[in-house]
């Protein structure tokens, strides 16, 4: 029943994977909107529903540990050749987690560590295609006509000569400095394509003939769908350029594909420092991301020895945020009780955080994984994190022997808060993270999310420098405020008194009062107004309210405007 339940999940998933490219072609950006949240849904929805029927059958012998026991001895029988087998071991992992509510973990009837360390099997046929380059007058361009011609569109390219001619020249131009484009040996692309949203990417890795490079270049093409036909919008060479379009902060990609073990460990070859857990995630595998993240922690922590700690930055007055310095993930529990002046509930936060699992981030929204009933051991705490997780979240913080019992919490990307990143990075650096901040403002607004709270403290910096938002408290959609002019004082009396003498709604925002709360000193607020002072205008927010409400898609790149091969 659990393997039929989990194959019948495979199968819903890849219909909806698969309707990605006719939505792609469609430019149906509103239908694979919807795709991209039913397929986000569907495994819960999926494990409600055989957790119920196992209930059912089993009765009193529900939570039969022997019982348990041997199905898992079973149930590895059956998925042992299985191309997916590593999601199969996630999906009876989910189910007895939920059956016998678990804390931390149970080897007899979970999957754990040594379990995934089984190797997948052959793959029949590779999960890329090789394109060697020929030897014709323009070998690179005839190569990469060849590489976009296999990925055909009912629409087909406007221009499949033209853009083999620019994808080449860029290829060249961004190749590493001691390389020509004689030295490509081959190039090898993912026969998976992967579509987000209002654009596709033809993913691969160029391969050199021998010398002193002994990594494959990545390489990213980036496809825009139009009335008159596909296109190549940009090339990506950079490992950081790659990697920030599988970064954790945007949505997760539609990619049809048998094996995704297969493709996991491709992408880990070309972007080498992303974890294993975020390349799953990043493909719609978000269980199985949580698992390969599990694991990674605890592999860590076996040979590591410093202490969870108070995470850095001014402290949330609805969370509680810690961290282990050596690695790079924040943890964070709602508190019991919120601090003033702050007002909402456990259940509001938690609403917000599914808004943002839903909701295309743009790039900019940090993705969080929820986790329940984690168990660590007493003496991986300072003391004066578990006094403050005992003292503001008991209902979520316990102790039980010699371990601490965290019921829920969620994990981020460890970032470096705004506010602490311009004081102590180079002049230029503070002055790029103040001019991406307002951007990050934008592509946001972009995707109808505004952030309630704009103060620098709840954005944080990558190790790319790019902006995100990771504070979700206040967190709304643009078409859900009212963006209001401030009235002028009436007199003196008005104009100081400490409370407005104006009606002001709960969803009224005054977005010249922005200026306020930068908190940015000299030249970083000159700079900021410079670049963003559209911002503190009512105009800005009001025209965008206006795109959203007519249903238009406003379009964002996960690459900056420079990397445009053809001007939108």
């Amino acid at each position: 029943m659990i393997l039929e339940a989990f194959e019948a999940y495979q199968s819903e998933f890849k219909a909806i994977t698969k309707r990605a490219k006719g939505c792609f072609e469609q430019r149906d950006w509103r239908a694979a909107r919807l795709d991209a949240i039913e397929r986000l849904e569907l495994y819960k929805k999926v494990i409600n529903l055989i957790v119920s029927r196992l209930q059912e059958v089993l009765c009193s012998d529900c939570k039969h540990i022997a019982l348990w026991a041997e199905t898992k001895v079973e149930y590895s029988r059956l998925i042992a050749c299985k191309d997916d087998f590593e999601l199969a071991e996630t999906f009876f992992n989910s189910v007895t987690r939920r059956i016998f509510t678990t804390v931390g973990v149970d080897a007899r009837i979970e999957f754990v560590d040594m379990d995934f360390e089984a190797v997948a099997p052959r793959p029949a046929v590779p999960v890329f295609t090789t394109f060697v380059v020929s030897e014709s007058n323009s070998p690179l361009a005839s190569t990469v006509r060849e590489i976009l011609a296999t990925f055909s569109f009912n629409t087909g390219y406007q221009d499949i000569n033209r853009d083999a001619g620019l994808v080449s020249a860029e290829i060249v131009t961004q190749l590493p400095s001691h390389a020509n484009q004689t030295d490509i040996e081959r190039i090898e692309v993912l026969r998976s394509v992967f579509y987000r949203d209002n654009y596709a990417f033809l993913i691969g890795r160029i391969i050199l003939q021998p010398g002193p490079l002994k990594q494959p270049v990545p390489l990213a093409i980036s496809l825009v769908s139009s009335s008159s036909g596909v296109c190549v919008d940009a090339v990506l060479l950079d490992e950081d350029d790659v990697s920030i379009v599988f970064s954790f902060a945007h949505s997760y990609f539609h990619v049809e594909v048998e094996r995704p073990y297969d493709l996991v460990h491709f992408l880990k070859s070309i972007i080498p420092l992303k974890r294993i857990a975020e390349l799953y995630i990043s493909i719609g595998y978000n269980k199985h991301g949580k698992t390969e993240l599990y694991r990674d922690l605890m592999r860590h922590m076996a040979n590591s020895v410093d202490k969870f700690e108070i995470a850095r930055g001014e402290k949330g007055m609805v969370m509680a945020v810690f961290t282990l310095p050596s690695y790079d993930v924040v943890f964070k529990v709602i508190k019991d009780r919120v601090t003033p002046p702050k007002a909402t509930s456990r259940a509001e936060v938690m609403e917000r955080y599914d808004l943002v699992f839903k909701h295309d981030r743009v790039g900019r929204l940090v993705d969080a994984q929820q986790f329940e009933y984690l168990r660590f051991e007493r003496e991986r705490f300072t003391d004066a994190l578990l006094a403050e997780l005992l003292e503001f979240a008991p209902s979520v913080v316990s102790l039980e022997d010699d371990c601490v019992v965290l019921k829920h919490l969620y994990t981020e990307r460890r970032l470096t808060p705004l506010n602490l990143y311009i004081k102590e990075a180079p002049e230029s650096a503070a002055a790029n993270s103040v001019i991406d901040y307002g951007q990050a403002i934008k592509d946001l607004a972009a995707a109808n999310v505004f952030p309630g709270d704009v103060l620098l403290k709840n954005f944080g910096v990558t190790r790319h420098g790019r902006v995100v938002f990771y504070d979700y408290d206040e967190l709304c959609l643009v078409t859900d405020c009212k963006f209001r002019i401030m009235p002028l004082a009436r007199d003196y009396d008005d104009e100081f008194a400490a409370e407005p003498w104006f009606y002001v709604g709960p969803m009224d925002i005054f977005p010249e009062e922005f200026r306020t709360f930068l908190g940015l000193i000299e030249p970083l607020r000159s700079i900021f107004i410079q670049s963003h002072g559209d911002l503190f205008g009512v105009d800005f927010w009001r025209q965008l309210q206006a795109r959203h409400t007519a249903g238009e898609v406003v379009e964002t790149y996960p690459y900056p405007p420079s990397k445009h091969l053809i001007a939108p």
